[in-house]
């Protein structure tokens, strides 16, 4: 695989866990059915959304296995790499790559200086015959990553594509894209929250969690196909759900609540450390959806309300 035509909606996946808190892999296999059906181009497992960093190493490769397992190919699996040095990020990606992974998702090392982010990002692409994506995420990783180094990883690096998170999204990817110019593509990422405005930087799509993914798709589509007012319009009806999902701490539990809702997974269990829902806020979310027209209670993908 190359990235040269990765675009669309990817969904980052969460790991669903029973109500004993082990992995459900049944779960998996209905969360990738879902997301197939509803016409996402790829998933990407093992961010923050699935929890990467509550899991065994045996989990881990439990889960990228199931996966790709239940992706059977109709769809490329990227899967994320956080590590404190360069041989561990190495031997998760390596294993990813094993396991059946098109691609990698690498969260940067902590505190180093932008010479080290360079080999960093350099020695993982050199060791893997898979393409290797920059997580740009500094709200948690604590790491920035200029737009220069990232031009430079996309020229020099062998590094053709970022999943780009760090606020404000706009002028971070126009300067990127300056510099850059074709050697390197950008994915979005927070939620949704920007997608329209990531749209019209020039970014190809995005990856992040939302829980109702046919939204997103449609505005991507739409975008795509010209209609640039419709896709506005859809954007604009559906803030309300995106913004309230996406709330720091609590978008996991919102989002695996969504899903067991609407009958993807079996359970909403989040792992210790993890917030979760509260009666009020569950009556408060289950409004949001609602008011937007939305149901928890319908099977499969919904219609989505398209603009002009």
């Amino acid at each position: 695989m190359t990235l040269l035509d990765a675009s669309g909606i990817y969904t980052i996946c969460p790991t669903p866990f029973d109500l004993h808190g082990q992995v459900d892999v049944d779960s998996i296999k209905t969360l990738v059915e879902f997301q197939i059906e509803v016409g996402v181009r790829g998933l990407a497992v093992l961010g923050f959304l699935g929890e990467a960093h509550k899991l065994t190493n045996a989990e881990r490769r439990q889960v990228i296995t199931a996966f790709v397992s239940g992706a059977r190919g109709r769809v490329p699996v990227w899967v994320g790499v956080r590590a404190l040095g360069i041989p561990g990020a190495i031997e998760q990606a390596l294993e990813a790559q094993a396991l059946g992974a098109s691609a990698v998702f690498a969260a940067p090392l902590d505190g180093v200086s932008d010479a080290v982010l360079f080999d960093y990002y350099k020695a993982l692409g050199k060791a893997l015959h898979i393409p290797v994506i920059i997580h740009d995420f500094p709200d948690s990783f604590g790491t920035q990553i200029s737009a220069e180094v990232v031009a430079r990883l996309g020229r020099e690096g062998g590094v053709n594509m970022i999943k780009m998170e760090e606020p404000p999204v706009g002028p971070k990817i126009t300067r990127i894209r300056e510099l850059a110019g074709d050697s390197m593509r950008v994915f979005g990422g927070l939620g949704g929250v920007y997608l329209l405005e990531e749209l019209q930087r020039g970014a190809v799509g995005t990856m992040t969690g939302f829980a109702f993914p046919e939204v997103l798709v449609s505005i991507y589509d739409q975008f795509r196909q010209g209609n640039l007012e419709g896709a506005a319009a859809t954007f604009d009806h559906y803030c309300p759900l995106l913004r309230y999902e996406f709330q720091p701490r609590l978008g996991l539990a919102l989002r695996k609540y969504i899903y067991q809702q609407r009958g993807v997974i079996a359970c909403d269990h989040v792992r210790a450390p993890g917030m979760r829902i509260d009666a009020y806020t569950r009556d408060e979310l289950e409004a949001v959806v609602c008011r937007v027209g939305l149901s928890l209670e319908a099977r499969g993908p919904q219609a989505v309300q398209k603009g002009a």
